[in-house]
């Protein structure tokens, strides 16, 4: 599957704080529902990426 990078987060947030969970969200409620959340463990971060569907 390819995906499509459209956040990043690092690693980082205070405890409690989901930056990249809340954002993914937003985009899901407006009309994005593969928005999800990845970890990148080379560069410390969480990535909001939405896939293409049917391209392998």
């Amino acid at each position: 599957m390819n995906a499509k990078v459209l956040e990043r987060f690092p690693a980082g947030a205070p405890r409690g704080s989901w930056p990249a969970e809340e954002y993914a969200a937003r985009l899901r409620d407006d009309g994005e529902p593969d928005a999800t959340v990845v970890m990148d463990l080379q560069s410390d971060a969480f990535l909001v990426v939405v896939g293409d569907r049917g391209k392998d």
